[in-house]
């Protein structure tokens, strides 16, 4: 990977461990809205995804003209909003702890420090990933950031395209690192390089499906690779 300019990363799951709190925010938002409450690993498949598709994957309508299951299903739109609003309230008020992977902090540091360029490609809202960045003080490392509202949903590669064409960068100067299928077929749809980790909501199998030039399992092996 001797051409790679660019590293940019996924944020949740990837350089901090918030699955937890997610999955919590996502259930205390079903409950608020009184809806059935979806299991810890149906939120972990959606991880990643900007909130509206994620909650109307989750909360499908089973009244209007869709079936009330899969895709193509009619989604209540104001459901979806108040779904939305109680996950942002709970993300603000849960306690459930939500620190950056141990060796994440070294990690961005000495890439930065050998001259790599490092930016952020994430589902949250470009206001949760302004927050985030202030709490953990990372924001001066990185070049540039896209946030869901910004651009298409995860696995559509709009937010990695923008990235690409705001620094003058190609493709092949650029890698994406994540730990779910949507960082990886994102990055796949436009023949970027992706590094796939595990210790976030996908396994070793379902991100090598996507043609990774490696699946890492600690901090470590992945400094190794740059």
């Amino acid at each position: 990977m001797q051409d790679i300019r660019l590293a940019i990363f996924d944020w949740d799951g990837t350089l901090m461990d918030s699955v937890g709190r997610i999955v919590a925010c996502v259930q205390g938002a079903a409950r608020d809205c009184e809806l059935a409450v979806p299991a810890p690993a149906q939120i972990r498949q959606i991880i990643g995804l900007s909130l509206d598709v994620a909650m109307s994957r989750l909360f499908p309508l089973s009244s209007g003209s869709g079936s009330g299951s899969g895709s193509g299903s009619a989604f209540d739109e104001r459901q979806i909003a108040a779904l939305i609003d109680r996950y942002r309230h709970h993300y603000l008020h849960d306690a459930t702890p939500s620190p950056l992977f141990s060796g994440a902090g070294e990690l961005l540091h000495d890439w930065r420090s050998r001259g790599l360029q490092l930016a952020i490609a994430t589902g949250k809202s470009r206001r949760g990933l302004d927050r985030v960045l202030d709490e953990t003080g990372l924001r001066p490392l990185f070049v540039t950031s896209r946030g869901a509202d910004e651009a298409r949903s995860k696995p559509d590669p709009l937010m990695l395209e923008q990235i690409l064409n705001e620094l003058g960068l190609s493709t092949r100067q650029a890698v994406m690192i994540g730990d779910s299928v949507h960082d990886m077929a994102m990055a796949e749809a436009i023949a970027m390089p992706r590094i796939g980790v595990t210790w976030g909501v996908d396994s070793r199998d379902a991100l090598s499906r996507h043609g990774p030039v490696a699946v890492v399992d600690s901090m470590t092996a992945l400094r190794a690779l740059l």
